[in-house]
């Protein structure tokens, strides 16, 4: 046992810099910073996902640690709020490791009238900003998530079995025992032989996720249906996870319901869902896109540290 933190004081300096640095782009973007609760009565449905809960005095159900702001920003924005940006603490079960622990610091921010495009260029913006101290990002590489796959997994996203998932897998030394079903499998070749091969010389925004991945996003038109999704890899880290938001109600609610559908038959924990902001939904969520950037991640590449630990004053192991 160790009571000193895991980050040396350059990295803490570094933290300050950064967010220093997001607060001044926001600013000049006429964006505002809110707050919104980090215990929420619903939980978030993505079979990804699993929420940390407490129980609160005289209320006789738990409460749950949001796992990101979306929700009560989505009713914000719904409310008039215009364009928001949030800094916060947010917690996820299940995760800890080299680049995870269930307590991490998200900078989440919606921009109206934006698409995924637009805000994709935007992201690029704020983080060469923020890492121009420290270092210099060549313009971003833009690949589909098809594209990914094939050139690094050596698999077709729409068209190969699950036995060919799985094949692949193995072929890159990836021994799994777990019962899979086909999204799991394309996740676990995306996040162990797909992502780290990602952002090496430049950032690289991977774009158009299967819909099946992204229960938030609105869909593209074409075959096959791809959703106004994308992710920001560098270093071979995932860094920002991004939508052009879904607005209708009706295609949420069925969207978490196959979510429900789904944990159900994973045999995951059947979370109650956020009927608050489905009814922000209803009442009129204007049109607009958001991402969620990982700080601590961003802190770590930042200093070049290989792990997020180096980034943060206390993790999980000695908090």
């Amino acid at each position: 046992m160790t009571w000193r933190p895991t980050a040396a004081l350059n990295a803490l300096h570094c933290r300050a810099a950064l967010l220093h640095a997001a607060r001044k782009f926001f600013a000049r973007h006429r964006v505002l910073e809110v707050e919104t609760p980090i215990l929420s009565a619903a939980a978030v449905s993505d079979p990804q996902i699993e929420s940390l809960s407490t129980r609160v005095a005289g209320m006789a159900a738990p409460f749950y640690l949001c796992t990101s702001p979306e929700y009560a920003m989505k009713r914000l924005l719904a409310a008039g709020s215009g364009d928001i940006y949030q800094i916060c603490k947010v917690f996820r079960d299940a995760e800890r490791g080299r680049w995870h622990n269930p307590e991490f610091t998200l900078i989440e921010w919606y921009r109206l009238g934006f698409d995924d495009a637009h805000l994709m260029a935007e992201v690029e913006a704020l983080i060469g900003e923020m890492l121009a101290p420290y270092r210099r990002l060549g313009p971003a590489e833009h690949l589909t998530y098809a594209s990914a796959l094939w050139q690094h997994a050596g698999v077709d996203a729409y068209g190969a079995s699950e036995a060919e998932l799985m094949a692949s897998a193995q072929r890159h030394g990836i021994v799994c025992h777990a019962e899979l079903d086909r999204d799991a499998k394309l996740d676990l070749l995306m996040g162990l032989v797909v992502a780290p091969r990602l952002g090496l010389e430049r950032p690289c925004f991977i774009v158009d996720y299967p819909a099946s991945q992204a229960a938030l996003a609105r869909l593209k038109p074409g075959l096959p249906p791809v959703a106004a999704r994308f992710e920001l890899f560098l270093d071979g880290v995932e860094l920002a996870n991004g939508f052009h938001e879904l607005i209708d109600e009706d295609e949420q609610r069925a969207r978490f319901t196959q979510d429900l559908r789904t944990r159900r038959e994973r045999g995951q924990v059947q979370p109650p869902l956020d009927e608050r902001m489905l009814t922000a939904l209803a009442a009129g969520l204007p049109d607009c896109a958001g991402v969620a950037l990982g700080f601590d991640r961003l802190a770590a590449l930042a200093i070049g540290a290989p792990r997020l630990a180096d980034a943060m004053a206390f993790t999980i192991d000695n908090a």
